[in-house]
């Protein structure tokens, strides 16, 4: 019996994410092979369905690299930018707040409990040529006529690193909630300076905070397609917004499929890339 017990204790864990194996299976892995799958048939004129590879080969095209680099850039970019962000924002929370922590968590979690459009739409009052931060610089005579704020890379970036701090605020915070002031203090008794402390003890540490932050960003900014289209003024195409124009506006869903395969691919790739440049950097600041 005792055995038993300490079995069921030990498998207790695999039982515990079974729920999570699941969700991760059906809305996940299911649905993309059942999108590899559409990639690679066709319907013909009779109506059968044949298996070719054609989709493939018109996305073997410069445009389409362009497109999915497009992508890569605002990703990383948006990332890079959140990071430096959110890093000071973080060690604060963690080693100054103190007793307000859990009061400036607050006020940063509150504006995102409204919907993505709403955040997203709320940037227009503020960056349109008559909006708030015009009609400000216009009043303190810092500018004469108003800014192209909107439909421009600027206002794309802005508003991606709005809706993407919590994704690595949180991470940071967590990892460095952790970090025993013990080794500070320590640190410091034993001479050293606080940047020395910092670069030593500190960003080490919160280094698995730092690389999680960088993933939850990165991989979702890749197939960002709202924030794009809305504040891009849809002059350009990016990987999210191709493939809502094949499913949803060309009605050409073996197209779409296909683009979204190779789109997955180049992003496990990149992220693959992304996990070994981050751990030699790990490697390396830790000596």
């Amino acid at each position: 019996m005792r055995n038993y017990k300490a079995a069921l204790k030990k498998e207790m864990p695999f039982f515990l994410m079974m729920p999570a194996l699941l969700w991760q299976l059906l809305f996940f892995y299911i649905p993309i092979f059942l999108v590899i799958i559409l990639s690679v048939l066709k319907t013909t004129p009779s109506g059968a369905i044949r298996f070719t590879l054609l989709h493939y080969k018109q996305f073997f095209a410069w445009p389409y690299f362009a497109i999915i680099g497009r992508s890569l850039v605002l990703a990383t970019v948006t990332s890079f930018l959140s990071l430096i962000c959110c890093y000071p924002v973080a060690y604060f929370i963690s080693f100054y707040a103190k007793r307000f922590k859990n009061i400036l968590l607050f006020c940063l979690v509150l504006p995102f409990f409204t919907s993505l459009l709403i955040q997203v739409y709320a940037w227009f009052f503020l960056l349109e040529k008559e909006g708030i931060i015009n009609n400000f610089l216009l009043f303190i005579g810092l500018i004469r006529e108003p800014l192209t704020l909107l439909n421009n890379n600027f206002s794309i970036y802005l508003v991606m690193l709005y809706c993407y701090l919590p994704f690595m605020i949180f991470p940071i915070y967590t990892i460095m909630e952790k970090i025993n002031p013990l080794f500070n203090e320590a640190s410091s008794d034993l001479g050293a300076s606080p940047w020395q402390t910092f670069l030593r003890i500190t960003f080490p540490l919160s280094f698995p905070g730092i690389k999680t932050g960088l993933f939850l960003v990165f991989i979702p900014a890749f197939g960002e397609f709202v924030i794009p289209g809305l504040m891009g003024g849809n002059k350009q195409f990016y990987v999210g917004s191709l493939i809502v124009h094949y499913f949803l506006a060309a009605q050409n869903e073996y197209a779409g499929a296909a683009f979204t395969t190779i789109s997955c691919i180049v992003l496990v790739g990149a992220t693959i890339l992304f996990h070994f440049l981050l751990k030699r950097f790990l490697f390396e600041a830790k000596e």
